[in-house]
């Protein structure tokens, strides 16, 4: 890889996108700093409903010293949570988070009321590790939790835990307006301005608030929700969670007579139909650009606000993704470039990776992103962790950092520190074209991430039967024509990640055949690479990461080459509408 000639050209860049991350802090705070420092929260008016579905029988376990988060997990021994070492940052996160709360309002007890109130005591008390709690998306996580489960909370308390838990959430106002004012990067900029409009509504006394944090909101949501309604992050997880927390907001406006921003109603209508598009028929996103394992309910729950209720959408080409459908079959495709690299902390590696499901059952998958583990999330987000191709074992992306590329150990280190592990290159331009061939679906698609250091441009065409019997796909590698890169033979691999219900249940030298627990049975076919059966892992399950099998088409690229493959359905149920 030639990183020389890069050097100084990404030190230019990431002082150019540390600057724009930087650049809007908080319009209106600036003038007066210690206006809300001066402000107390004397009451809670209302407490907003949170979308966040819940289960009592977690109440069961953190009463029994159980804190599992973040497929992590701490038994504690009559002690707080808040006295022991998090097993993960992630695990720390969701403690300090106080989204949990939820589930010991499920069980609607005596004994869930006092339990949260004492682990709410606890934290108030300043119990815990305050570099973990104080983080902006921690804060302004915790800020809401307290807020909509306040009934919880407060419910049978006395007058000095009532007054210590409004000078918490005074506090957690205060903290983020400061770091508002500092200047934040653009997600944990839109965390902190839907929380403080959250604090603004529902508490007495922090009314000055509600104006500026409404101007910041909107702003925001104009700045970072595309048009075809994705974020700029291009993370489909990150837009899931931010419109579990815009629709309670819309209704806390409503409910507080105080007319809901015109920014803030549009980001919901588009966001919706965008989750839709990404959605499969297991109820749950694909895994593309920072989705793991989905909470299928909470997905469910959302899309019962779509007003539109009809089939999904299948064009996102500001999010860079296109959805195909026939029978039973859905396929998602990555036909976009990396987000800005601000924004690029959970993107992967990607371009033109797809996903099949055919009914409830994924077939090729991505690995998707594993809830914590910074190794394991940096291999995840790797182009070999993607079913699309990799040239010369080597991702289309480069992430910061990588074992010292530029020798500068320290200036690496501290950007990391900075802007986290963000993609500092990747395709510079990426293209896309549906069309429709004799009741198919067409899809074609090219990038350049492999031109500039290895001369060679990606292109990908899928081709969907109207019926959904047979996807057929076609892998071109094309000599990039400027000529930057001497010529010479490059390995490809072309991955095809299965799903790990996906059974292999026999293999020839002209294909395989894939069946799936729904009783389908898939073949699977290639020309112009030999094609080979690999271990893989799902880190995208429910319970956990889990070993799987990926199909490998192995290639060596000199001369343009095209090879083709396709998925037929040999036998399995009658095809109904993929939903």
């Amino acid at each position: 890889m030639r990183w020389g000639a890069d050097r100084w050209s990404m030190y230019r860049l990431i002082g150019r996108e540390i600057a724009r991350a930087m650049r809007h802090t908080a319009a209106g705070f600036t003038s007066s700093p210690d206006l809300l420092a001066r402000a107390r929260v004397t009451g809670l008016v209302i407490a907003p409903h949170d979308l966040r579905t819940s289960d009592a029988t977690f109440a069961d376990d953190i009463y029994a010293g159980l804190f599992v988060f973040a497929g992590r997990s701490l038994t504690v021994q009559g002690r707080s949570p808040f006295d022991y070492t998090p097993p993960s940052e992630e695990w720390a996160e969701a403690l300090y988070g106080f989204g949990w709360l939820r589930h010991l309002r499920a069980a609607d007890s005596a004994l869930a009321r006092a339990n949260a109130r004492a682990l709410v005591s606890d934290f108030i008390a300043g119990r815990g590790d305050p570099a973990l709690a104080d983080r902006t998306p921690v804060t302004a996580r915790r800020l809401i939790s307290f807020l909509c489960q306040s009934p919880l909370v407060l419910e049978g308390a006395d007058h000095a835990f009532y007054q210590s838990f409004l000078k918490a959430i005074g506090r957690s106002a205060r903290d983020l307006e400061r770091s508002l004012r500092r200047g934040l990067a653009p997600q944990p900029r839109l965390n902190a301005a839907v929380a403080l409009c959250y604090a603004g509504l529902c508490c007495e006394g922090l009314q000055p608030i509600l104006r500026r944090a409404v101007r910041i909101l909107s702003r925001e949501l104009d700045l970072q929700i595309m048009p075809d309604g994705g974020h700029s992050s291009r993370d489909p997880r990150f837009t899931m969670e931010l419109a579990i927390d815009l629709l309670p907001l819309r209704q806390s406006f409503l409910s507080r007579s105080v007319e809901p921003p015109e920014a803030l109603l549009r980001a919901i209508d588009r966001m919706l139909p965008l989750l839709r598009l990404l959605r499969h028929a297991d109820a749950s996103l694909s895994h593309f650009n920072g989705v793991g394992a989905t909470a299928a309910d909470h997905l469910a729950t959302l899309l019962v606000y779509d007003g539109t209720m009809a089939r999904p959408m299948s064009h996102a080409p500001n999010s860079g993704y296109e959805r195909l459908e026939g029978g039973r079959i859905v396929v998602v495709a990555d036909v976009g470039g990396p987000p800005p690299l601000a924004q690029s902390t959970a993107a992967g590696a990607g371009c033109l990776s797809f996903e099949m499901s055919s009914g409830p059952q994924r077939v090729v998958v991505n690995c998707g992103l594993p809830d914590s583990g910074a190794e394991l999330r940096r291999l995840a987000r790797t182009t070999a962790a993607h079913s699309t191709a990799t040239v010369a074992n080597v991702s289309s992306c480069r992430f910061l950092p990588s074992g010292g590329w530029w020798g500068e150990r320290r200036a690496v280190a501290w950007l990391e520190r900075r802007l986290g592990p963000v993609i500092l290159r990747g395709p510079g331009e990426v293209k896309a074209v549906r069309s429709e061939a004799d009741g198919a679906q067409v899809l074609a698609a090219r990038h350049d991430g492999y031109a500039r250091d290895l001369g060679i441009v990606h292109e990908r065409r899928w081709r969907l039967s109207g019926d959904g019997a047979r996807l057929e796909g076609e892998d071109s590698f094309l000599r990039d024509g400027e000529g930057r890169v001497r010529a010479r033979g490059r390995d490809v691999a072309i991955r095809f990640h299965l799903h790990p219900a996906i059974a292999i249940r026999s293999e020839a030298a002209d294909g395989l055949e894939l069946a799936s627990p729904l009783g389908e049975v898939w073949r699977f076919s290639a020309e112009g690479a030999a094609i080979a059966v690999e271990e893989s892992v799902y880190f995208a399950g429910l319970s956990g990461a889990r070993r799987t099998d990926q199909i490998v088409l192995h290639v060596r690229v000199g001369d343009p080459a095209l090879v083709r493959w396709s998925f037929v359905r040999a036998s399995g149920r009658d095809t109904v509408s993929a939903g």
